[in-house]
């Protein structure tokens, strides 16, 4: 069993490709440094993706998200870092990735970015009464 952090996201066939449905992931331990300081950051990363051939590896996304314990990043930048490594590892129809950074000096930021693919055209969202 691995007990270090890495930068490989593993995935694993879709287990129902012809189908689109929502995977919700939410990682409330996420820490990187900051940048200028060096001291920790602290942020729940909420992730929402609709698989198409792939999903993505739970303890890999595990091990991945530990990997940025030790490095220095903006929240900007590890926000769309891992939008972009999830993107390039599942292909996924569509994949957001939401980080929200507890309170640092008085300012609570929340940064949002999403991936969408060129072919996949989402359903109407279903209204119900």
């Amino acid at each position: 069993m691995p007990s270090r952090p890495a930068k490989t996201l593993d995935t694993f066939p879709n287990p129902d490709p012809d189908r689109d449905y929502t995977i919700r992931i939410r990682i409330p331990e996420f820490t990187c440094l900051c940048p200028k300081t060096g001291q920790p950051d602290f942020a729940t990363i909420q992730i929402n993706y609709v698989p198409a051939a792939r999903c993505v590896e739970l303890k890999s996304l595990k091990q991945y998200i530990w990997s940025f314990r030790d490095e220095g990043a903006f929240h900007e930048a590890v926000t769309n870092r891992i939008l972009d490594d999830l993107a390039a590892a599942c292909e996924p129809h569509y994949v957001q990735v939401t980080a929200e950074f507890n309170v640092r000096g008085g300012i609570y930021t929340t940064v949002t970015a999403e991936h969408r693919s060129d072919a996949w055209i989402p359903l109407d969202p279903v209204r119900l009464p």
